[in-house]
């Protein structure tokens, strides 16, 4: 009971923050292009407990759509257009929640303007367009923009310290879910249309795929299979709504991912579980005849909303044989758990990383594209070369599933 009271409270929080920041007088004033209902938990929420953050503007292709969101939020300003926001001196950063297939446009136009970006993932439709977006002259430049491909998930806290848990040479296996209820979901969605860049994979897959690169510490060299569902009815037939992926890693590892938009009526929380290679430990109490293996299972669930509520599992799986005949004389589990809603919850090299246990994974990343833009220590990051090389997996996943890459825009 006690713990359901403090996931309620923590969520409370989250959405109406304990106070609202006095904003700085050089704080980062955003301009938000689209009305999506994904800005409000992305940037919108987390910017009332950051005092350098102010959302200044929105536009929507739908004046009367972002005049009423903008109600909705408090934003004081509603501009006719695009353009609008991104040519306007008055702000520095825009958030784009657009479809996929209009990230890279919007992006591309938002950094020649000077604009910090930060993009929602996936941040483009394919990694012909990422090689692009991300190598622009302009952001090697001094004082160049800031661009972020928004994959708030690799922020939480809870994420980091599982990481630290890993070793990524013991990997041999690692499974990655997501989910998302039939019920949340329909055919109208630009999740399904294909001009949109739509498909599960570039919705929740793309969680999936990252954790698998992340955990291996190496980029996939083969995508081994990738079986897919799509719906059958000549407009909507070329957009995943699931798939299963098999992917091999350099050190002879497996990583399988798995996700669907059409999930069943309750939803799942995401997990990810890392398997690791078996190792003698040693152990001075038992006779030189035996031996003591060891094999490691980790899983964190909920690795991509871990606010709402997460765990991680660690267990242990040990065996003592006979060094002569291999037959094992005793075989136990051992399992233990662990959160981090903080830094300080995580402990080691994180605990003095800043953070409240009410901050979503997005108010973590907004922390640090703030900084990174103020000039100051960024901990966390998804730089060029990750942004790109999250791209070519999923590509390489939609060739072996045979309904091929998104399309690439036609803007220059």
């Amino acid at each position: 009971m006690a713990s359901l009271v403090s996931m309620v409270g923590r969520i409370y929080q989250a959405f109406i923050p304990p106070q609202q920041a006095a904003k700085v007088e050089d704080a980062l004033k955003f301009g938000i292009l689209g009305a999506a209902g994904i800005a409000q938990l992305a940037l919108i929420t987390p910017a009332k407990s950051h005092p350098e953050v102010i959302i200044q503007a929105v536009s929507a292709r739908d004046r009367k759509r972002a005049e009423a969101f903008a109600k909705s939020h408090g934003i004081p300003e509603v501009r006719d257009s695009y353009e609008d926001i991104i040519n306007d001196p008055n702000i520095d950063c825009v958030f784009i929640p657009l479809p996929n297939s209009l990230h890279y446009e919007w992006a591309v136009r938002a950094i020649r303007a000077g604009k910090h970006v930060l993009l929602e993932k996936p941040s483009v439709s394919n990694s012909t367009e990422a090689e692009i977006l991300f190598s622009l002259p302009e952001l090697s430049q001094p004082n160049a923009p800031v661009l972020l491909e928004a994959f708030h998930s690799r922020f939480f806290p809870a994420w980091s310290y599982f990481r630290s848990l890993i070793d990524p040479a013991n990997v041999v296996h690692i499974n990655a879910v997501s989910m998302i209820p039939w019920w949340l979901t329909s055919k109208d969605d630009s999740h399904f249309n294909y001009e949109l860049s739509g498909g599960s994979m570039m919705a929740m897959g793309t969680y999936n795929l990252a954790a698998l690169r992340l955990l291996f510490d190496a980029e996939p060299e083969e995508c081994l299979d990738c079986e897919v569902h799509a719906y059958t009815d000549g407009i909507h037939d070329k957009c995943d709504y699931d798939f299963r992926a098999q992917f091999r890693f350099p050190n002879g590892g497996i990583g399988e991912a798995s996700s669907t938009l059409r999930g069943p009526t309750f939803w799942s929380p995401s997990h990810v579980t890392v398997t690791n290679k078996e190792i003698i430990v040693e152990d001075k109490s038992l006779p030189e005849s035996q031996l003591k293996a060891q094999k490691r299972e980790l899983t964190l669930h909920s690795f991509i909303h871990g606010l709402y509520w997460h765990r991680i599992d660690i267990k242990d799986v040990y065996e003592i044989r006979d060094q002569d005949t291999g037959n094992v004389i005793r075989k136990w589990e051992e399992k233990t758990s662990r959160k981090a809603y903080t830094f300080k919850e995580a402990g080691g090299d994180f605990a003095d990383l800043p953070g409240e246990s009410y901050w979503i994974s997005y108010r973590h990343q907004l922390e640090q594209f703030v900084n990174r833009i103020k000039g100051r220590k960024t901990q966390h990051w998804v730089d060029r070369s990750d942004s790109i090389a999250q791209m070519k997996m999923l590509d390489m996943a939609y060739e072996k599933s045979g309904l091929g890459p998104r399309p690439t825009s036609s803007f220059k």
